[in-house]
């Protein structure tokens, strides 16, 4: 039968294993504190499986015939009834507070561990998200992995703590029940595990369609996560262009389907809870119709049978919960699996198998007969392309918009590797060096500099971590910042807004030239850094770029042809083929597509 398939089985509870044979190394490093907490469990369990036997002598030796004392133990035949129940009472007393106690040191002792380990597990996605190549964030949603940093790890940890740990104690007090209603009498033990295999059924009957509900749900946050992060983001363009009401239809549509979601899988949990109640209640019917007799016919006392109600009651409480955790570990799982999906996605981009630390470059860059393209359908955006920089050289890129200027020199980064050929530098395939090592002697000016809600002093320092004042100010110098800076409110200490909305593009441009600066790296890659400024700024960022550059291997990806006509060779690239090379004379000699652009824009050749 397909339910007997261990496969279906797997599917019925799906996930569970996956995640926690990924996250092993996370849990082994928290096994002294488990074990602590397991121990405090066990405890717990025993203090409940003594805590019906207090009423069964009260019932058997106390409230019914003192006749039955001889079948007592020694202690109850020469005591007062009142000594008797004042010892009971005190011991039932002394039985919850100690319970109490254990269930207390196992609920924080786990709750401690659960904490460590979901910290160490959200570090270790948000580094691998950090590492995934660019073409896994092209894909993926901002809102999305913030999500499964956030909230996914945080229903982990709440699941471990709220439904995995009150769930395992409650099935360990069902096996320890089970097993002394075994020995108490047989026959009514039978009847009441009788509904075990039909609530087996219906949990693993109901918990995948759960578990789908559940994925669904958590998918419909994420992109809820991400429309709301891209329209918070662009907040400034959203109300330019009047976009609230379109964000808000599709933000009101995730939300309506993540809420449908939710209450089928609410609805699905509610219906195996009641299924569990059900069966719970013909068990107990019928261990009661039968326990009477039993008891009539002098074969159980009175106590036997509170006390195998009791456990009835208690020992099957795991099965209402588990109907009831059921929606809650399936959210958990699927919070896992989405977790894992991530940390299982492998980076295209990574330190290859005996990847050496990059030595100081010189600056010599060659492309060797370089192709590339982001997937196989879309062909190659850079087809054999040939280059040679050598060290000190500044390289122009120029074209029309997706020519591939952006991609070579992404390539010269290794944010993505070329389908073929190789990229040296000083000789050696670039593919050979650690990528921190590489990319530490790259410096790099993107057209929007992107700046950390920090302080100014931070946000050049975060070109070379552990640089001095002075190097942060000499920086700042260069990239004509330091006065502009000196009259904010705080000067270096002063705190930017985030993505430095505080600055004007012109100031912003100077610092992100200054965190360049600080790197003191032999190569430097500018992509169109002057884009948006007007004239003023424009010459002063020009003026600190010039500096940046000098001695220093630069690609530089540009538009504004004033600004890199002096360049030591000029490329003009189009449909990923380097069309025309040369200086800016010999290419306006050439009459081709360079010249012909300096014509537009006014560019008047120094022949």
């Amino acid at each position: 039968m397909k339910n007997r398939d261990p496969k279906s089985i797997r599917a019925a509870i799906p996930g569970i294993g996956r995640v926690l044979t990924r996250f092993t190394p996370q849990i082994l490093q928290q096994k002294r504190l488990i074990s602590l907490s397991f121990l405090a469990l066990m405890a717990e369990i025993i203090l409940h499986l003594l805590e019906p036997w207090t009423l069964k002598f009260i019932f058997d030796y106390i409230l019914v015939d003192r006749s039955q004392l001889q079948n007592a133990p020694a202690i109850f035949h020469n005591a007062e009834p009142l000594t008797l129940i004042t010892g009971l009472t005190a011991a039932m007393l002394l039985i919850v507070a100690l319970r109490s106690l254990a269930a207390y040191f196992s609920v924080a002792g786990m709750a401690q561990a659960a904490t460590h380990i979901l910290t160490d597990i959200r570090a270790e996605l948000y580094s691998h998200i950090q590492r995934l190549s660019l073409s896994f964030h092209h894909k993926a949603k901002s809102g999305d992995l913030l999500t499964r940093i956030t909230s996914d790890i945080d229903r982990l940890r709440d699941t471990m703590v709220m439904a995995v740990l009150p769930l395992l104690a409650h099935s360990l007090t069902l096996v320890g029940m089970i097993g002394v209603m075994f020995w108490m009498h047989w026959e009514l033990a039978l009847i009441a595990i009788a509904i075990i295999p039909l609530f087996v059924f219906f949990t693993f009957r109901l918990s995948k369609r759960i578990r789908k509900e559940v994925k669904t749900q958590r998918q419909r946050e994420g992109a809820m996560a991400a429309t709301a992060a891209e329209s918070i983001g662009a907040i400034k363009l959203v109300q330019a262009l009047s976009l609230q009401n379109m964000l808000e239809d599709t933000f009101l549509n995730h939300n309506r389907h993540s809420l449908d979601a939710s209450v089928r899988s609410q609805k699905l949990a509610a219906g195996l809870e009641r299924a569990v109640e059900l069966l719970v209640g013909i068990a107990t019917a019928l261990v009661l119709w039968r326990g009477v007799q039993l008891v009539l016919g002098q074969v159980l006392t009175p106590g036997d049978l509170l006390v195998f109600v009791n456990y009835l009651r208690i020992a099957f409480k795991p099965m209402r919960q588990l109907a009831k955790y059921t929606g809650q570990i399936a959210k958990a799982t699927a919070s896992g699996e989405r977790i894992l999906d991530v940390l299982e996605s492998v980076p295209e981009v990574r330190d290859g198998r005996g990847a050496i630390v990059a030595p100081p470059f010189q600056g010599k860059v060659k492309f060797e007969q370089v192709t590339f393209g982001y997937d196989v359908e879309s062909g190659g955006i850079l087809q054999n392309l040939n280059l040679l920089a050598q060290p000190g050289d500044r390289i122009a890129l120029v074209g029309a918009s997706g020519g591939g200027k952006s991609t070579l020199v992404s390539l010269l980064l290794r944010l993505y590797d070329p389908l073929e050929g190789q990229i040296l530098i000083d000789g050696q395939d670039i593919r050979s060096y650690q990528l921190q090592s590489l990319r530490r002697q790259i410096s790099v000016v993107l057209q929007d500099s992107l700046l950390f809600a920090s302080t100014v002093r931070d946000n050049i320092a975060y070109g070379c971590l552990g640089v001095s004042d002075e190097e942060i100010i000499k920086a700042a110098k260069l990239a004509n910042a330091h006065d502009f800076i000196m009259q904010m409110p705080q000067g270096y200490e002063t705190i930017l807004g985030e993505r430095g909305a505080t600055l004007s593009g012109g100031q912003r441009q100077r610092i992100a030239i200054a965190r360049a600066a600080v790197r003191q790296a032999p190569i430097v890659i500018l992509d169109e850094p002057t884009t948006g400024l007007d004239q003023e700024n424009e010459s002063a960022v020009i003026e600190a770029l010039d500096r940046l550059t000098k001695g220093r291997t630069t690609f530089w990806i540009s538009h504004n042809l004033k600004a890199i006509r002096n360049a030591d060779l000029i490329l003009y690239i189009e449909h990923g083929s380097i069309l025309e090379r040369g200086t800016h004379t010999e290419l306006i000699r050439q009459s081709g597509r360079y010249a012909a652009l300096c014509a537009i824009q006014n560019v008047i050749p120094t022949l």
